[in-house]
């Protein structure tokens, strides 16, 4: 049975984590960086002191799979680990949810639509 038959949105391998997908599978970086804004340290702590341990063993498993055919579970997992990497700039560099050196500051990603 797979992950999408069981309800589960992580590959079985990594079916500890799931009581963090609903919150932390965030499919853009604008998503993910609002979440840890507005999420205590407390929880981000919990986040990352669960979701480190794995994300080595989550990398290998990611690189059994082409990056433009990846099944939903992986791109879940994926986007966990992207979360990861937000979460971890607040618990091991900043010790708190925003920059500390930004003040009043909050800075946008602007682009350019394509000609």
């Amino acid at each position: 049975m797979g992950a999408s038959e069981t309800g589960a949105r992580l590959p079985a391998e990594f079916s500890a984590l799931e009581r963090w997908a609903d919150e932390w599978i965030l499919p853009t970086l604008e998503d993910r960086l609002q979440k840890r804004l507005v999420t205590p340290m407390k929880e981000l702590q919990a986040f990352y002191d669960d979701v480190f341990p794995v994300a080595e063993a989550a990398m290998k498993y990611l690189d059994g799979f082409q990056i433009d055919d990846l099944p939903e579970p992986a791109m879940n997992l994926m986007n966990l680990l992207y979360s990861l990497s937000c979460v971890s700039v607040a618990t091991d560099v900043f010790g708190t949810q925003r920059d500390p050196n930004t003040g009043a500051t909050w800075i946008y990603e602007v682009s350019e639509p394509p000609f």
